[in-house]
């Protein structure tokens, strides 16, 4: 048997952090075993359903790398088989209209609940019912068996019993004739030959009314595993305000999507005390079956680090490709001079994201705006006029510009002055940077580039001279 799994996501809004979960749980299990790994579009609520949450899912699984096999396979242009399948169900007596009105189901169930009974159809149309008049609307309705049960077995959550006598009568077809979820998600897993379904644990309940449509269509059912939700840091479904939001807003904000798929599948599953996976990793070592039972805590904080490790440990030449994406959000075109993986190299380890290492890299390719207040307070003051003087004219004069000589002339500024290097090197700092903080002094300026840091310089001493005149 080929194992065929897929990711059915709704086009009425954004890819978010949980739909990304089991999106990835699904695609891993496929390449685990050698399988395919389809993406369905269940576009079916089409006041909700809008094109730009299409992209939106086409461009997050990009972004990820979760390349899909098969697919994307819209729901909308399946109506015609939908139709079949509800006749065949209608022609087999698995199905039947019902012609309650709304204005009835709500006394219904109004009813219910005053009585604290589990809100359901009564079944009145069940054993057949004379329309009201010739055009009365009606829907259609799936005859669920009254008796007997359903017995899943969960990959995640065991062996799960589900009574067929809590179960009703549902909708598989409105009045206007569109198909409804539970029917159109049996035919779907049943024509793509789907093994394994891998979803959320919202639709649980679901399931054993998607295994009764399955058996009276005499289809054998999946095996399903139910992954439990994320939650929040205050123990409450994750919502916009813990971090579900659009999958591609992590790319905003400057996170690597490798880091993203590792921090995902430690939700809920581990291997040993091991943190950080490669996608290969992954692949190899994950089991849907080890996955824990109980939901997941979304931890911001524990995200950022394990970005901050792939941003240090992963080739430059791929964090060079995504940070080039953060500097042109500000303006920048980082393909002249500075070389951008050289910039990479001399700020990985100083950034937890790439927005982050983004703010900190203007600097190497465009004039700041002004001077951290702080930094100009203690750095630009008077007594550092002479040695910002004193390193110009040698770095103005330098035929070769390296961090070596760079070096070498600082080191003979503080020598020439009997002062220690960081007291030229400082304010030399915030002079060509800003701030007080920034890679090593020579790197920094080899990175600058010639030009700028004189220029910079420049600025700075006339910084100060202005700051004089205002004592």
């Amino acid at each position: 048997m080929t194992v065929r799994t897929r990711f059915a996501p709704s086009p009425t809004g954004y890819l978010h952090i949980g739909g990304v979960r089991t999106a990835l749980f699904s695609w891993l299990y496929a390449r685990k075993h050698g399988g395919q790994f389809i993406l369905r579009i269940e576009d079916t609520d089409l006041e909700r359903s809008t094109i730009d949450s299409v992209n939106a899912i086409l461009e997050g699984m990009t972004w990820l790398g979760l390349e899909y096999d098969e697919g994307p396979i819209y729901q909308t242009k399946r109506f015609d088989r939908y139709g079949e399948v509800i006749q065949q169900l209608m022609d087999s007596g698995h199905a039947y209209k019902c012609y309650c009105s709304k204005e009835r189901l709500e006394t219904l169930r109004a009813g219910q609940m005053e009585r604290k009974e589990k809100p359901r159809y009564d079944g009145r149309c069940r054993a057949g019912a004379e329309p009201p008049s010739a055009d009365a609307p009606y829907v259609i309705r799936f005859r669920n068996p009254l008796d007997g049960e359903v017995v899943v077995n969960d990959l995640i959550r065991g062996h799960v019993v589900f009574r067929n006598s809590e179960l009703d009568d549902l909708v598989i077809a409105r009045s206007s004739g569109a198909p409804t979820y539970n029917l159109t998600v049996v035919v779907d897993d049943s024509d793509m030959e789907i093994t394994h379904v891998i979803r959320g644990d919202d639709h649980v309940n679901n399931t054993p009314r998607q295994v009764n449509i399955l058996k009276a269509l005499g289809i054998k059912p999946p095996v399903y595993a139910h992954v439990p939700m994320i939650l929040g840091p205050d123990g409450k479904r994750l919502s916009k305000r813990h971090g579900a939001v659009s999958v591609m807003q992590y790319r905003e904000d400057g996170f690597l999507p490798e880091a993203v798929l590792n921090y995902l599948v430690r939700l809920g599953w581990s291997h040993g005390d091991q943190e950080v996976f490669s996608v290969d990793e992954m692949i190899e070592l994950f089991d849907i079956a080890d996955v824990n039972r109980a939901a997941s805590v979304f931890n911001h904080e524990k995200l950022l680090w394990l970005n901050q490790q792939y941003i240090m440990k992963t080739d430059v030449l791929r964090i060079a490709r995504h940070l080039s994406y953060h500097l042109g959000r500000r303006g920048i075109d980082p393909a002249p001079e500075p070389d951008l993986h050289q910039v990479v190299e001399a700020q990985h380890e100083r950034a937890q994201t790439l927005e982050e290492m983004a703010d900190i890299s203007e600097f190497f390719y465009r004039d700041f705006d002004a001077y951290d207040a702080t930094a100009a307070k203690k750095h630009l003051r008077p007594v550092a006029r002479e040695p910002l003087e004193r390193i110009k004219e040698k770095l103005a004069v330098l035929d070769t510009w390296s961090k070596e000589d760079i070096y070498q002339a600082v080191q003979d500024v503080a020598a020439e002055l009997d002062i220690k290097m960081g007291k030229v090197a400082q304010p030399l700092r915030v002079a060509v940077v800003g701030r007080a903080a920034s890679p090593s002094i020579d790197e920094t300026l080899y990175l600058v580039g010639q030009e700028a840091s004189l220029r910079r310089i420049d600025r700075a001493l006339e910084f100060i001279s202005r700051r004089v005149q205002g004592q």
